[in-house]
């Protein structure tokens, strides 16, 4: 074999193994867990639990995003948003994969414990078996409420991110918490809409594959209600003032604009663009979060 080839091989292997970090689920993960780390304290963070945390979180991300390929490998093959991943390919083998993960979730435990504190350690693990595990292995596959359930653990960023400078768990980080975990059904569910054939090829329960369209709007639009109502805690409860309210207020009626216009649609035309808003959506509120934080009226 040629040096060339080698290199191409080489190569080929480590965006197969980038390929299962989810690279852009992770910095999303990554980012609210840095807002959540500014947003404890009434200065700057300190740097080094700021970085340590970071970089300890987002290996437990991307540990779980491995670990998410491995189980749904079959299921990724039957679908054309994910054949293209790297264990439908045969670009990796699960035991390649599973090998990885592990890496990867040892080193995020260990600069955790060690460089920030064990609390935020034990909670990024929690959060890591919560979505590798017991969602991605068991309640995606026997409820149609999987995402409801599921959200926990994609909510887990700011509680931690706020642990790791502070070594608690502030009512103010559930908050934000709270947030996530009403943002993701009407986050996923438009793209859930978008894509049932292929979920139903896949057999997954998801809600327009067992209840069908209109349900499912239903849940959007009553979801995105609920997100606007409760996106008014911080400022409700004196964590942000007016910079977050006015933004809050605004991107809340974005969302509820597409929600509305989907349920009323007679197709599903609109959900991708529904479910590319809930993503401005959710940068949105954290950055204005942060805004306000430093720059309070």
């Amino acid at each position: 074999m040629t040096t060339t080839a080698t290199h191409r091989i080489a190569v080929s292997s480590w965006r197969a193994y980038l390929g299962l970090c989810k690279l852009r689920v992770v910095g999303a993960i990554v980012f609210t867990a840095v807002i959540g780390m500014f947003l404890a304290v009434p200065g700057l963070p300190p740097l080094v639990e700021t970085l340590w945390g970071a970089l300890g979180i987002g290996l437990a991300a991307a540990s779980a995003a491995a670990l998410n390929h491995v189980y749904d490998r079959v299921i990724d093959g039957k679908m054309g948003r994910t054949e293209d991943r790297p264990l439908p390919q045969a670009q990796l083998q699960p035991r390649q994969a599973n090998i990885f993960a592990l890496i990867l979730g040892v080193l995020s435990m260990v600069i955790l414990t060690v460089f920030v504190n064990p609390l935020t350690a034990v909670l990024t693990f929690i959060s890591l078996i919560g979505y590798a595990v017991i969602y991605t292995r068991y309640l995606k596959r026997i409820t149609a409420q999987n995402i409801v359930i599921g959200g926990a653990a994609g909510a887990a960023p700011p509680v931690l991110g706020w642990c790791a400078v502070t070594g608690v768990i502030h009512p103010h980080s559930l908050l934000l918490f709270l947030i996530i975990f009403i943002w993701t059904p009407p986050h996923f569910w438009p793209l859930a809409l978008a894509k049932k054939d292929e979920y139903r090829l896949a057999d997954m329960p998801m809600l327009p594959v067992i209840y069908g369209d209109d349900i499912t709007k239903l849940h959007i639009l009553l979801y995105t209600i609920l997100l606007v109502i409760f996106s008014l805690l911080p400022f409700l409860t004196g964590m942000s003032g007016l910079i977050y309210l006015i933004s809050a207020l605004l991107l809340g009626g974005g969302f509820l604009y597409f929600a509305i216009r989907l349920k009323l649609a007679k197709d599903n035309k609109l959900a991708m663009r529904t479910f590319g808003y809930s993503l401005l959506y959710l940068g949105g509120i954290f950055t204005a979060l942060l805004v306000d934080h430093y720059l309070p009226i």
